[in-house]
């Protein structure tokens, strides 16, 4: 959410996903500011619909995964071949690209480990997601079954949040 917003918000409550949707586009043709939208469950489209920029998530997996790779390619190179090199089912210790095959099942598992669980740690401190932390939800009802839009405060924009389907409509 926006706290450097110097105009006062308006918040307006929706019963249905379907109808907050359509809300947000309605609202944005109109050039109504949303500012944040709260929901029960992930609405389809709907980043798209307020103007969200894509995530870079995808990004940061494919380099978490890349790390977890490069992890265990050098923990197998060290515990294989310069620690310990032992003599495993007739595999060569000489070098570790002949006995790559064996680690590949090792690799995949230890590069998904590091993208998924790096991935939610990094979800965690973008969004400030921590123990402790005073929840940010203003309306407990949109936790349960309740869809709730902050838009700024404008001339015509409590008409057009009757319009778009609001069952509430409350000044910040």
């Amino acid at each position: 959410m926006d706290t450097t917003n110097s105009k006062p918000l308006v918040r307006a409550l929706y019963d249905d996903d379907d109808v907050l949707l359509s809300a947000v586009k309605e609202l944005r043709s109109k050039g109504v500011r949303i500012t944040e939208a709260y929901t029960p469950f992930p609405v389809h489209g709907l980043d798209k619909a307020m103007g969200l920029k894509e995530t870079r998530i995808a990004i940061a997996a494919f380099l978490y995964g890349c790390l977890g790779l490069t992890t265990i390619i050098a923990l197998t190179y060290y515990q294989m071949i310069l620690d310990w090199p032992m003599n495993i089912g007739g595999k060569p210790n000489a070098t570790w690209g002949w006995n790559m095959p064996a680690f590949v099942p090792v690799m995949f598992e230890l590069t998904v480990f590091f993208a998924a669980h790096l991935m939610v740690w990094t979800f965690f401190i973008i969004n400030g997601l921590y123990p402790g932390r005073e929840a940010q939800n203003p309306d407990q009802r949109t936790t349960d079954d309740k869809f709730m839009l902050e838009v700024e405060d404008g001339e015509k924009v409590l008409e057009l949040l009757k319009k778009s389907g609001a069952i509430e409509i409350a000044h910040v």
